[in-house]
């Protein structure tokens, strides 16, 4: 077998403080080496497992595969976290390069006859075997994972489903990296007094930075980062400039020429399928949602079509209200995408005496994160200690190490949270090591990822008060792999069904509105002073303006999501006019853009994870309503022993247990949709 040469820092195991890369020692030129000699090294024992002849066993089999792969997930979760987080063109090379290489190597060990032949054979004796409950779980969750990836398919149909992994593999590398060059090479520069109308100082701060790092020192550039296009969007008095910023907002991918998405989007579909068709499944939509809460499609659009209703009605009258404000300041055109933001917040400024100008200051990025910080301290016993000694892998980055109220040391936490070139849009929480206890105590290492827009020098980062909560959210989900407490690696974390991962993160959003949070760490930039009483209870009851309009532009995202993959044929289909049919035929309101278009629709298509699933944001919110209501219940939003039982059944169980299973223990019962319609203020639209 080929070995690494000595100076490739995957060539031995690491020596670094928690097991944390060595970021400083890694260079492009190491990855893709250490990838194809870690999958040699599983190749080679995944094939000592299938060739096993000892009669089958949980320990030759399972614990086996458990444990197989280790410099595999080294490797990948330093690689895919930099592609990323922090990329260039050698790592968007590699990730070309990889993107079949992979998925040939997974195609191979979940239609690998020999290996499937013993993993069935043990699934055949489960009752048999005295499993623990968890083991139990990891077993069968193992056994559906090979026939779902085609164990059970004849040679002939093995070979297409393969070479149709292997392509998706790559068009999914190409979605993604078409949208990150889109957005990478856009700015918008301003260059008079005039073209900053009715912006804040902390914004026009922000836009003269992203001028600067893009070589246009002393002006004004508005760039894409939702940061940056939210706030242009929300106070800029140039309608003109509105409607450029967001056309190009809603055009990344489909600008035409090398980057463009729309052939790639209709391949995708083609082939998600054809994919699905050969399992067994009528489409791709039945396919992947055999394996969530939700089970089925129409459970799916039941629960879609349940909000968009009085959604659409809620935002018809939000809009009548905008086209009142905007006819009294003599804009008689008819309320566009690019002017929704604008009129919104002045209608909110006007009905609440509360503007997105006067709340920001009030919001420190490194107050919210201390905020995030105390939650988990009040709620789950960590302790929080920076480590400035730890080298991330970008300046930017700064390093946590968490330990329980004993001293005993659960993880290392890494913050990533300013926009840039190099790092793709959104937030995101991801990991360069699991938590398991296989083989003794392995402890997470768990990243967020943030494009907060960076500010001058010297100068506090102000975030709005969806970007504190976006913190918050992706706080969430790091504490649901911090916290993780199983004995394998892949029931750990947020290794759970797609519509139930959001749950820990959502639900974790609400803690940052509450007066005992907001009181103590809500303080204004420039005074020291806490926000005062009046300006929260104006923060709460603003708390469902504007939902109509939030709810209609991401569940409209949600249903095209789920038409694409309910097609059984698709044919030669146009994206764009497949897209605008769906929304015709819900009544999509012209005024009010899709959260996510879909050539830039990266949950979707940069891999197949949230496809047919963005829906899960809202089948989770159906949970996390209820699950806050158990907390009030108590009348103490930390209330230690309902935090007691969170901790056990949602953050530390991982998937060792059915996700229904562990809501119900933690809960008592399952949740209706009607706290759902409550919290989106939406139960008498």
């Amino acid at each position: 077998m080929t070995a690494l040469p000595a100076d490739n820092p995957f060539a031995a195991p690491w020596t670094t403080p928690f097991g944390l890369p060595p970021f400083a020692s890694i260079r492009p030129e190491h990855l893709s080496p250490a990838l194809h000699v870690a999958l040699v090294a599983h190749a080679a024992e995944i094939a000592a497992i299938a060739g096993e002849t000892a009669p089958v066993s949980f320990a030759n089999v399972i614990d086996a595969l458990e444990r197989a792969g280790e410099d595999l997930d080294r490797a990948a979760a330093v690689f895919y976290n930099l592609a990323g987080a922090d990329t260039n063109e050698a790592l968007q090379l590699i990730e070309r390069e990889m993107a079949p290489v992979m998925s040939r190597h997974w195609s191979a060990i979940g239609m690998n006859p020999a290996l499937f032949a013993r993993v069935d054979a043990l699934h055949a004796l489960r009752d048999k075997l005295g499993l623990t409950a968890e083991q139990a779980r990891v077993l069968d969750l193992t056994h559906k994972g090979f026939v779902r990836a085609g164990a059970r398919l004849g040679e002939a149909d093995k070979t297409r489903l393969k070479a149709i992994n292997e392509r998706l593999s790559t068009l999914s590398t190409q979605f993604s990296q078409n949208v990150l060059k889109d957005e990478a090479s856009y700015a918008l520069i301003l260059d008079s007094e005039a073209d900053l109308a009715g912006l804040p100082d902390f914004l026009k701060a922000a836009m003269a930075k992203a001028a600067e790092d893009r070589g246009h020192k002393g002006k004004h550039a508005v760039t894409l980062p939702r940061s940056v296009i939210e706030p242009f969007l929300t106070f800029s008095s140039r309608r003109d400039l509105r409607e450029k910023a967001r056309k190009a907002w809603d055009a990344r991918g489909a600008n035409g020429g090398e980057t463009d998405n729309r052939a790639v989007v209709a391949e995708m579909v083609r082939l998600r399928a054809q994919k699905a068709r050969l399992l067994g499944y009528a489409s791709f939509a039945a396919f992947k949602l055999d394996d969530t809460m939700a089970k089925t499609p129409a459970a799916v659009r039941g629960l879609l079509e349940l909000v968009w209703a009085p959604a659409r009605r809620k935002a018809a009258r939000e809009a009548a209200d905008l086209a009142l404000l905007a006819r009294s300041e003599g804009q008689n055109d008819p309320i566009a995408a690019w002017d929704w933001h604008y009129y919104s917040e002045k209608v909110r400024s006007q009905r609440f005496a509360l503007d997105e100008g006067t709340l920001k200051p009030y919001l420190q990025l490194d107050r919210i994160i201390e905020a995030s910080f105390e939650c988990a301290t009040r709620l789950f016993g960590l302790v929080f200690k920076a480590r400035p000694d730890l080298e991330g892998y970008h300046p930017d980055v700064r390093i946590w190490e968490v330990s329980d109220s004993g001293g005993r040391h659960i993880g290392l936490f890494l913050g990533d949270y300013f926009a840039r070139p190099s790092k793709r849009s959104g937030a995101w929480m991801s990991g360069y090591r699991r938590q398991d206890n296989l083989d003794g105590e392995v402890r997470p290492i768990i990243v967020n990822v943030c494009n907060f827009a960076k500010p001058a020098t010297g100068q506090p980062t102000l975030l709005s008060f969806d970007d504190a909560r976006t913190l918050f959210h992706e706080f969430g989900h790091a504490l649901h792999g911090l916290l993780s407490d199983v004995v394998y690696p892949s029931v750990a974390g947020t290794a759970v069904s797609r519509d139930f991962v959001e749950l820990p993160s959502q639900l974790y959003e609400h803690w940052f509105s509450t007066p005992e949070v907001m009181g103590r760490y809500c303080v204004h930039a420039g005074t020291g002073e806490p926000m005062p009483q009046a300006l929260m209870d104006k923060v709460k009851a603003a708390q469902t303006f504007n939902q109509g309009f939030a709810t209609i532009e991401y569940t409209s995202s949600a249903l095209v999501d789920l038409a694409f993959h309910e097609l059984e044929e698709p044919g030669d289909i146009d994206p764009l006019a497949f897209q605008a049919a769906e929304l015709a035929r819900i009544g999509m309101p012209p005024e009010i853009g899709m959260r996510h278009k879909t050539p830039h629709f990266t949950h979707v298509f940069s891999g197949d994870g949230y496809s047919s699933g963005y829906y899960s944001y809202l089948w989770s919110e159906v949970m996390d309503a209820d699950a806050f209501d158990a907390f009030r219940e108590t009348g103490d939003v930390f209330d230690a022993t309902t935090a007691n039982k969170l901790k056990q059944f949602i953050y530390a169980a991982g998937n060792s247990r059915d996700p229904a299973e562990l809501y119900t223990a933690f809960r008592g019962r399952m949740p209706s949709p009607a706290a759902l319609l409550e919290k989106r203020g939406l139960a008498n639209a």
